[in-house]
């Protein structure tokens, strides 16, 4: 099936091989991913200062922090509360480092990106409730971190991109830190994907409907596509959308979750939220891991576009 994919993307299959999770292999899978983070050399001169620090949850732990802002920056300046993603399974701040650099300075905000905690070890609400703690914090030291607490935006890949619309769900429900916009790359959305016949193509790259079974299973602490789910795990299992921030959605035409990423912008869209979808063609899940290929530069031109387009409302 490589012959589905766009030829520019293809080489970045080799650093992201098809992952088969089990509670046995989980172990390794992790701390090789944080081996190649590790190993990524970091630029000279981003003109971004980046430094960590450690949060208080209301339940009593710590959640890293990292902060990112740009060295030139004056004034106050909008902020993105960053969630990376992993399956709920794996990764951690250090995974989107280099993007997160260089989303700072595209998007002229301070980015915060937040080391929740992971499954199996725990179970939802907890990787949610790590981010809205990180959220609250986030508007409560808006003076101390210079920035507006009035254009907060939240953003995330795969399991990433699916806590920050699960968050945005939370804060509206709570009355909580407003989100002036919701960036939503190939968010993974919808335990239900797993219980659903979808064509091969879909999810043969990557993410597999295997991998993705793992990773809602040790997130729910049950099997994925049972009833009575919470939309706080499963964003696309909420019954209202209405009054949810703006949002931006993109995903390869090859991503196993292509249609449930597709259902949640339309369901958006006819809930009166300002919803865009960009949908990629002949892109697999997480192909923006090679940053110089075309698609990629016009997925990162769409989601810097559509952040500034909240976070900067004079530029329009």
């Amino acid at each position: 099936m490589r012959d589905l994919i766009d030829p520019s993307l293809l080489p970045g299959l080799d650093f992201v091989p098809v992952l088969e999770l089990t509670n046995e292999s989980l172990p390794a899978v992790r701390a090789g991913i944080e081996q190649m983070s590790a190993a990524a050399p970091e630029p000279q001169d981003s003109g971004v200062d980046w430094r960590e620090e450690r949060i208080t949850a209301p339940a009593g732990h710590e959640l890293a922090v990292r902060i990112y802002r740009p060295s030139d920056a004056a004034g106050v300046l909008p902020a993105v509360l960053h969630i990376h993603g992993g399956g709920y399974v794996m990764g951690s701040v250090a995974i989107n480092h280099l993007s997160n650099i260089e989303l700072a300075r595209s998007a002229s905000a301070l980015i915060v990106s937040v080391d929740y905690r992971l499954a199996p070890e725990t179970v939802a609400p907890g990787a949610v409730e790590d981010c809205y703690a990180a959220l609250q914090w986030l508007h409560e030291s808006a003076e101390q971190l210079g920035i507006d607490r009035a254009r907060i935006a939240v953003r995330g890949e795969s399991a990433g991109g699916g806590l920050a619309a699960a968050l945005a769900l939370l804060a509206r429900d709570r009355g909580g830190p407003a989100i002036a916009h919701q960036n939503l790359i190939y968010p993974m959305l919808d335990d239900r994907t797993c219980i659903t016949r979808l064509p091969a193509h879909l999810g043969a790259f990557v993410w597999t409907p295997q991998a993705n079974a793992f990773g809602w299973r040790s997130l729910l602490g049950q099997e994925p596509g049972s009833a009575d789910i919470s939309p706080y795990a499963a964003p696309a299992r909420a019954d209202d959308l209405a009054g949810l921030p703006p949002a931006f959605i993109c995903v390869g035409a090859l991503d196993l979750f292509l249609v449930e990423d597709m259902d949640y912008a339309r369901r958006l869209i006819e809930a009166g939220v300002a919803a865009e979808l960009h949908v990629y063609p002949r892109a697999h899940h997480a192909f923006d891991v090679l940053p110089d290929a075309p698609p990629v530069r016009q997925m990162k031109r769409d989601a810097v576009a559509a952040l500034r387009k909240a976070l900067h409302p004079a530029e329009v």
